[in-house]
């Protein structure tokens, strides 16, 4: 598996938690153990993903790599930093501090964001399939 699938697959599952959590999914120890261990891991890999490409760009590489040139657009760079957000997110979901409304709402939306960039066509409100997590 190449490392973009490995951060895409992370990412699903980080979206998948955070969506249960906000649906009322009780965390117990070993989702927080979860929660926690994909939301580093798909902070740092973003952060390298977002440094790779713009170091090859960098380089005068986006005109030959057509790859470098759909992903360091101005709505990619901001992919990366909603990816980052939700992981810092789901951290403090997993850190027993307090969600209050406003934060929950603020976790809805950049689901909603991140999902949309990556063309799901589902939003947290169509997601009754959770309900069994």
């Amino acid at each position: 598996m190449s490392e973009h699938y490995v951060f895409t697959s992370r990412l699903k599952l980080l979206i998948i938690m955070a969506s249960a959590y906000l649906k009322g999914c009780p965390l117990g120890k070993y989702r927080k153990q979860a929660i926690a261990e994909n939301a580093n891991q798909v902070f740092y890999h973003s952060l390298q993903l977002a440094s790779k490409y713009a170091a090859l760009k960098n380089h005068g590489l986006d005109a030959q790599t057509d790859t470098v040139s759909k992903l360091e657009t101005p709505e990619w760079n901001m992919f990366y930093q909603r990816v980052q957000l939700l992981a810092v997110m789901a951290k403090t979901m997993v850190g027993d501090r307090p969600m209050n409304n406003f934060r929950k709402k603020a976790l809805a939306d950049n689901l909603n964001k991140i999902c949309e960039t990556l063309l799901f066509t589902f939003k947290i409100s169509n997601m009754n399939f959770l309900k069994v997590a």
